[in-house]
């Protein structure tokens, strides 16, 4: 079954992650965005991944989000979805 990962990421943290997810073969694709309260800027990475491989990209997207310098903030907001259908046209 196909899962769908949107991972919302410090901006300085995407192109690592970006870049680790591509080496372990997972296709990416980066959305620039605005949000949160201070308005700072994020990564949003969106990762199409067959269930068993959720729990390695999951550990990568871990590995590359930096400790945030504000005790406040998270490192990373992470969703996994269920994907109905998957076409590539």
């Amino acid at each position: 079954m196909m899962k769908m990962i949107v991972a919302i990421l410090h901006n300085t943290d995407g192109d690592s992650a970006l870049g680790a997810l591509t080496e372990a073969g997972f296709r990416v694709t980066r959305v620039a965005a605005t949000g949160g309260f201070l308005r700072r800027g994020n990564a949003t990475l969106l990762v199409g991944v067959e269930e068993q491989q959720v729990p390695e990209a999951l550990q990568i997207l871990r590995e590359h989000s930096a400790p945030p310098v504000d005790p406040g903030l998270k490192r990373a907001t992470v969703f996994v979805l269920k994907v109905d259908q998957f076409e590539q046209i």
